[in-house]
């Protein structure tokens, strides 16, 4: 079948099996030669999850186990993160750690170590892992965890699917009063002010900037930072409102710098008029885009790639000033834009997070994207930075090996439990893995 990313600019035709219990998995492993890869809902960007043999793990969706006294919650990696907040939430519990859509199987949250608004505080997803089993290159089950073949579980967090195949997760949540957050939206009126106000409100439970970048001079990169707080059970929420879907492609061409600037207008004239707090669902404040299903359709045929870094603090400032001056100049429209803290690394290598800011990007893919993604990673390489595997399209070996020091260790690992030539994407073998 042919598949894709979700910015669905890179399009190839893979032999694609969708088991659906473990045991399938360890057959199918056993009974096909040569490299292949597990993919949940194809939430990766750029070609992370694109390989000529792909096993399509959505079928394994159960629930194994829940514990309410402790928290305790075990599943299969094919579980949707909304559909594990559908069912904990109600029962007074939460997932710590969440990223910017319920879209994504526990599988891919772990292979990707993903993120969330309160990574300063709390860690990645990686935090909320007690133990996870994993299919290896032999066929053989495996449950790994902290204590128990602790090399191989630090490699599969953020490992992107290349130690083996993650069939099942033990996860730690932890008490939730309520459903609802109370959000409140500061404007800032440029760059300096946005990282001031994000420094300032650094002690919010949940802090991210949405960043204008059609607009040049004074008011160059504005911004709306939205802070979230669990909000109390006797709050009076707002209605909770079911998701649109968007049927079709728009035609190439709809997002250009003139309905950028136009969108962004009305996004913070509404945004900048809405200061005082008020009460959201949170998937309102978690999974804004989610409310519109399939809106990487948006950006037509040719879809789009997301460029997403982190910038040491010390630094951040000037990249990014030099990154929003790139973006801002150029001839490629940048409709959708965030910022946000960093909390300190962690053990696993191919992890994403430092501490630092993460600056995310949309760009339409037309004929100067590519080069311009490839300004930025140089720049981001030349800071001290890293670009976000889930997220990347373009990055070179090299930049990968200036940005991910511990990757040797990484490989390491592959090779001692058999993964280096059974495991494999169109991203890792860009990337030299």
């Amino acid at each position: 079948m042919l598949i894709s990313g979700w910015g669905r600019h890179t399009r190839i035709d893979a032999d694609t099996a969708r088991p659906a219990t473990a045991t399938a998995v360890r057959a199918l492993l056993a009974a096909r030669d040569g490299a292949l890869l597990a993919r949940g809902m194809c939430r990766s960007y750029g070609d992370a999850s694109l390989a000529p043999r792909i096993l399509d793990m959505t079928a394994l969706d159960r629930l194994i186990a829940f514990d309410a006294d402790s928290g305790l919650f075990e599943c299969d990696a094919g579980l949707r993160l909304a559909e594990l907040l559908d069912f904990c939430v109600p029962r007074g519990w939460w997932l710590p750690v969440l990223p910017g859509t319920g879209a994504v199987t526990v599988g891919g949250a772990i292979a990707a170590d993903v993120h969330g608004k309160n990574h300063h505080h709390v860690g990645g997803f990686g935090t909320a892992v007690d133990a996870l089993d994993l299919v290896l290159a032999d066929g053989s089950r495996l449950r790994v965890s902290r204590d128990a073949h602790a090399d191989l579980f630090q490699a599969t967090l953020g490992g992107m699917g290349l130690t083996g195949v993650i069939v099942a997760a033990r996860l730690r949540l932890v008490p939730l009063a309520s459903p609802w957050l109370e959000q409140r939206v500061l404007p800032a009126a440029n760059l300096d002010e946005t990282l001031a106000l994000l420094a300032r409100h650094a002690d919010a439970s949940y802090s991210v900037a949405w960043v204008d970048l059609s607009r040049r001079g004074a008011h160059r990169a504005r911004a709306l930072i939205m802070l979230g707080e669990h909000a109390d059970t006797r709050t009076s929420p707002a209605p909770h409102r079911r998701p649109l879907t968007l049927p079709v492609d728009l035609p190439t061409g709809v997002i250009n710098r003139a309905t950028v600037r136009a969108f962004n207008a009305l996004y913070h004239w509404r945004g900048a008029g809405a200061a005082t707090p008020r009460t959201v669902h949170y998937s309102q404040y978690f999974f804004p885009l989610d409310a519109l299903g399939g809106w990487n359709r948006l950006y037509g045929r040719r879809g789009f790639v997301q460029h997403q870094c982190v910038l040491p603090f010390e630094c951040a400032p000037r990249a990014l000033a030099e990154m929003i001056g790139t973006l801002t100049t150029g001839s490629v429209p940048a409709p959708l834009a965030v910022l946000k803290a960093l909390g300190p690394a962690n053990d696993h290598p191919l992890s994403f997070p430092m501490a630092g800011l993460t600056f995310a990007v949309d760009l339409p893919m037309t004929a100067d994207t590519q080069a311009l993604c490839a300004r930025l990673d140089d720049l981001v390489a030349d800071h001290g930075g890293r670009l976000y595997l889930a997220k990347d399209a373009s990055m070179s070996a090299l930049n990968f090996r200036r940005g991910y020091p511990r990757w040797e260790a990484f490989q390491a690992v592959r090779e001692r439990y058999g993964a280096l030539t059974r495991f494999a994407s169109l991203q890792s073998r860009r990337l030299g893995l």
